[in-house]
């Protein structure tokens, strides 16, 4: 069957998903090894040498927080009263919804 033919009785043919691929934002991640980057901190053996890496949690977790992009006091601000905002209405919608219900069964339920 031609794809005109297809088409004009309305089968439609889909793409297959292509394979998930790891993602990372790191620059020496998976993906910049697989497109051919170098890795400067090998040793001879093929891993890492050891004084490129963090030991210990404490040491590990700082050099976690380092790569942390901490927001501007003005974008804290702002997001922090947006969160305020969206939690009051939502808090008063429940509160509405709540108060309609109760009023509704004791005039049921008298």
């Amino acid at each position: 069957m031609s794809a005109d033919t297809r088409a004009a009785i309305g089968i439609h043919t889909v793409d297959p998903i292509p394979p998930a691929t790891t993602t990372t934002s790191s620059p020496d991640g998976p993906l910049a090894r697989r497109n051919g980057a170098s890795e400067p901190d090998d040793g001879p053996d093929g891993f890492p040498s050891e004084e490129s890496e963090p030991t210990g949690f404490v040491a590990v977790t700082l050099a976690e927080l380092r790569k942390v992009v901490w927001p501007s006091r003005q974008q804290l601000f702002s997001e922090s009263v947006a969160v305020i905002l969206m939690v009051s209405l939502s808090a008063a919608a429940i509160a509405a919804i709540d108060r309609f219900y109760h009023w509704g069964s004791t005039q049921i339920f008298r």
